[in-house]
């Protein structure tokens, strides 16, 4: 049995990421063994997917995503959440 990866990011609201995707450090992308969906896990309760675009200008400790989809959601700005791998495959469309 293989030991999940995860990892503790800050959420940042952007206005320049598209709706459904999050903008990640490639290290950091590489650190949690991600393909192309990164699943977000706030306050044990919420849980999110989007589909990751590596960016090197992102700091290692955050994660960027679209202010108007993370307000809809209720996420603040500056928000700690787990991120990993999918725990199972979800079959996103986007």
């Amino acid at each position: 049995m293989s030991k999940w990866i995860e990892k503790r990011l800050r959420i940042r609201r952007k206005m320049d990421v598209k709706e459904g995707f999050v903008k990640m450090n490639p290290e950091t992308i590489k650190y949690l063994s991600i393909e192309d969906t990164v699943e977000v896990v706030i306050g044990g309760k919420k849980r999110l997917y989007f589909k990751v675009l590596p960016l090197s200008t992102v700091p290692l400790n955050e994660i960027w995503g679209n202010n108007d989809e993370l307000q809809s959601y209720g996420v603040a700005d500056n928000t700690i959440a787990t991120c990993r791998r999918p725990l199972k495959s979800i079959g996103i469309k986007i």
